[in-house]
């Protein structure tokens, strides 16, 4: 397996595979329609001027295994140093350690690029990214109750926050 930075055209059909997937068949994103490949085109855009990361598994032939990625937590400057992250896994290759690997990846990019807090929003049925996210540090901050509708039901999401030791020099601003 190789650790790659995602590009859109290397590995933009191939993410929108993996969301698509997500989105038709799981509540690990709170999505109703399949999106296309100008979505992605404008995603990968957005997140390359705000020097957010796009990281992917390759196996060695080339094929994305999983990808991670964050972005704004929220849009006030004061929160400059927390992202929230997505990070998903092809459904073919779960429960291989792609997750950890990619999660691992994407803690040192965040310190490197200076951010304090990593959040995660999960399903709070997602148990394997629960169990995922508590082994690698990550704590529980809280759950909203049926903060989405998908499948004909509510659905709770909880939120698991990492704090990292950086920035070194934090300034307001």
């Amino acid at each position: 397996m190789n650790i790659v930075n995602c590009n859109y055209e290397r590995h933009g059909g191939s993410i929108l595979d993996i969301l698509n997937d997500a989105i038709v068949n799981s509540t690990a994103l709170y999505d109703y329609k399949p999106r296309s490949l100008d979505n992605m085109r404008e995603w990968f855009a957005l997140k390359s001027s705000q020097q957010f990361p796009v990281i992917g598994i390759e196996d060695e032939t080339g094929r994305l295994l999983g990808f991670a990625s964050y972005g704004i937590f929220r849009a006030w400057p004061a929160y400059k140093y927390s992202v929230e992250h997505s990070l998903y896994v092809h459904k073919e290759f779960r429960h291989q350690g792609i997750g950890r690997a990619l999660l691992t990846q994407l803690i040192a990019v965040a310190m490197k690029q200076g951010r304090h807090i990593l959040v995660g929003g999960i399903d709070v049925e997602n148990n394997a990214s629960i169990g995922l996210h508590e082994s690698m540090g990550f704590v529980y901050a809280g759950t909203i109750k049926q903060a989405g509708y998908k499948f004909n039901r509510w659905l709770d999401v909880a939120f698991y926050q990492l704090i990292l030791s950086t920035p070194d020099n934090p300034q307001d601003g």
